[in-house]
């Protein structure tokens, strides 16, 4: 299956370069081109392309808004946030907006290619230090702010709850997998009920529903994932 790819953004010299290396892809195809978060949006309806790159910062309506608008849309086109500024609001709002990965242009281009084919199938990709980021703006909230108190999560099993607090943590299904010791089908089968239980478009989406509901906390950070690679223990374990 070829992935048709919107690209969005107002450097033309961008959208070139990413052209001539798609140009040589047997798997993904350059579906149109916009320079503006208007065309954006007009051309996603038209084209209906698998995966929108998508530019923050454009004249007229910015990034974040037309992949709020492409998303409200109810299509199934997906959206990757390509852009040279990975500030916390940036990431926050982008993903709030309904972005399924968040990316920025520092990135090799081959890591740029990866991300569209994960989020073409299905996932969600953040880059490793966008949600370290996104990790300490929320710890950082905490300390200075008065949050409001957490939603409930009403009808998620303490089970998926653990995984739901991994996948905030930024971990992989994989790594998941090891550090609640279940087999990788297992947590595709949560990662699953969580979308439908959250109502949740996909995995980054999940990732904010931990952060809101107060599951990634201070000291949940690059460290503890580390760890939660090599053991998870869950609250039903620390009691026994």
């Amino acid at each position: 299956m070829t992935v048709r790819v919107l690209l969005a953004d107002d450097q033309p010299l961008i959208r070139a370069a990413l052209v001539m290396v798609i140009a040589d892809l047997p798997d993904i195809e350059v579906a149109g081109e916009a320079g503006t978060g208007v065309e954006a949006v007009r051309m996603t309806r038209e084209l209906r392309p698998d995966v929108v790159v998508m530019d923050i910062r454009m004249p007229g309506m910015d990034g974040i808004e037309a992949t709020r608008m492409i998303t409200a849309d109810g299509g199934d086109s997906r959206v990757v946030v390509l852009t040279t500024f990975d500030e916390d609001e940036n990431v926050y709002s982008a993903l709030r907006a309904g972005a399924s990965g968040f990316l920025v242009k520092s990135m090799s281009v081959s890591g740029v290619l990866a991300a569209i084919r994960v989020v073409a199938a299905g996932e969600a990709l953040i880059d490793p230090k966008v949600t370290r980021r996104l990790i300490e703006a929320f710890t950082g909230r905490s300390r200075h702010a008065t949050a409001a108190p957490p939603q409930q999560l009403e009808g998620v099993t303490d089970r998926e709850r653990e995984a739901l607090t991994l996948i905030g943590q930024g971990l992989s299904n994989t790594e998941i997998s090891s550090a609640m010791v279940i087999s990788t089908a297992t947590v595709k089968s949560y990662v699953t009920r969580l979308l439908a239980k959250l109502d949740a478009r996909d995995r980054a989406q999940l990732v904010i529903a931990a952060y809101e509901n107060g599951l990634v906390t201070a000291g949940t950070g690059t460290d503890r994932r580390t760890r939660a690679r090599h053991r998870y223990v869950s609250p039903a374990s620390a009691r026994r």
